[in-house]
């Protein structure tokens, strides 16, 4: 079904008593409660229904929505439905979407049964919008949309599980001869070689340049980001035809971020203190203005994932105090449940940054759907980097990883929602 075209403000009803500022205003708060329902509830300290609407897939200027045919897509999302709002239902039947076993590029960090978890429920569950349907994942037409092109994923290891989790979809229609994956610094490379196609991974934590680019040793607690530095990493990005932009977890630092006014070769080095939001605002900004000069609207597609929840809180959910993830194999079935961690109040930021720009951006949000699956995170069932001590082995709550995902899992559902929104927008 074709969706009808939204109202525009010319066709709604007019009431002289409200003033022009008052209408913006009273828009700008729905359009932050929609993308961010958590957040705004953090902020005024109350539950809030979450607000949805079928035109929200792409940001532009709201007052000046296109409904133009986006590059890639085949038809359009059922009129009426939000792919973002609905339940998780068990599904034996058609999940997992691949084993774990049979595919070789999920890092170590992520193979869940390789590492000893004793269930698998966490892999049977689907995604299903309230009302509507998710179109069946389809391999072939993937692949055969990225025939001599590129797609990248950029941002942080939970992008780059996005990433591994969409080979993982794809790499099975391809003969063993015919792929490979190669690591170039920061810029991991699935190549797919019949389809002259490759799928890629950047890593660009802050998407600007900071002192923690090093895609292997990075875990650095004293962060430092640069102002005004996006190209040095955007350089590698030119020529992408399909963008899939992610950014959150590393800038919660605490109430303020660190940020670098020259070169990071500078002998003396100008470092300013400035809020999480305004470091966070100013990446939002570098990373339109990079969209804007180099991303073709007509050719290309542009899409941000929004915040992916921990659970490292148990009380969070009702749970006992001191506990987390590790052991939870149930969902949160609470619908209302948004967890209680304010810094999130950070990616209001987006709804601010986002409404004000013309620049096209498809926007994944994952966090409510992903927020009840206490159950899918990988827990102590992945591979440990340091030797654990006597005192975390007869407390594995201590080192639980509540933060990333088991592959098959979470993240696949993530790719459905992106397939959806990349052909039926």
């Amino acid at each position: 079904m074709e969706m009808k075209p939204p109202l525009s403000p010319s066709s709604l009803p007019r009431k002289p008593r409200f003033s022009t500022f008052l209408l913006t205003l009273l828009a700008f708060v729905f359009f932050v409660a929609f993308l961010y329902g958590e957040d705004f509830m953090c902020l005024f300290g109350q539950q809030l229904q979450f607000y949805s609407s079928p035109y929200s897939t792409s940001f532009s200027t709201p007052q000046k929505i296109k409904r133009q045919k986006l590059p890639f897509a085949i038809g359009k999302t059922e009129e009426g439905c939000d792919i973002f709002s609905g339940k998780w239902v068990k599904d034996e039947l058609t999940r997992p979407l691949y084993e774990e076993s049979e595919c070789p590029y999920i890092q170590p960090q992520l193979t869940c049964q390789e590492h000893g978890r004793p269930d698998k429920d966490y892999q049977y569950w689907r995604w299903q919008p309230n009302g509507c349907d998710l179109p069946k994942f389809n391999a072939s037409l993937m692949l055969e949309t990225l025939r001599g092109k590129r797609m990248m994923f950029v941002g942080d290891s939970l992008n780059r599980g996005q990433f591994v989790s969409l080979v993982c979809l794809l790499h099975q229609l391809i003969p063993e001869d015919a792929k490979s994956m190669e690591t170039f610094d920061s810029l991991t490379v699935f190549t797919a070689k019949e389809y002259n196609a490759t799928i890629e991974f950047y890593w660009a934590p802050f998407l600007l340049e900071s002192n923690s680019d090093n895609a292997v040793i990075h875990r650095i607690s004293d962060r430092v980001a640069r102002k005004g530095s996006i190209n040095k990493h955007g350089k590698y990005w030119k020529g992408v035809d399909i963008m899939v932009f992610n950014t959150y977890l590393w800038w919660m630092t605490g109430l303020k971020m660190k940020i670098l006014l020259g070169s990071f070769d500078d002998e003396e080095k100008e470092i300013v203190e400035i809020s999480t939001e305004d470091a966070y605002r100013m990446a939002m900004k570098s990373m339109l203005r990079w969209v804007k000069l180099n991303m073709d609207p007509k050719k290309t597609r542009v899409f941000f994932t929004s915040m992916s929840p921990s659970h490292g809180k148990s009380i969070d959910w009702g749970g006992e105090p001191g506990g987390n993830c590790y052991n939870e194999t149930t969902l949160i079935d609470d619908p209302a449940y948004w967890g209680s961690d304010c810094r999130k109040s950070v990616m209001q930021v987006i709804g601010e940054v986002f409404s004000k720009t013309k620049v096209p951006i498809t926007f994944l949000n994952i966090t409510q759907l992903s927020s009840y699956r206490r159950d899918a995170h990988t827990s102590i069932y992945k591979k440990q980097w340091n030797p654990l001590t006597p005192e975390q082995l007869v407390n594995p709550a201590s080192y639980a990883d509540c933060v990333h995902w088991c592959l098959p899992g979470l993240q696949d559902i993530w790719n459905e929602l992106l397939f959806t929104k990349l052909f039926y927008p």
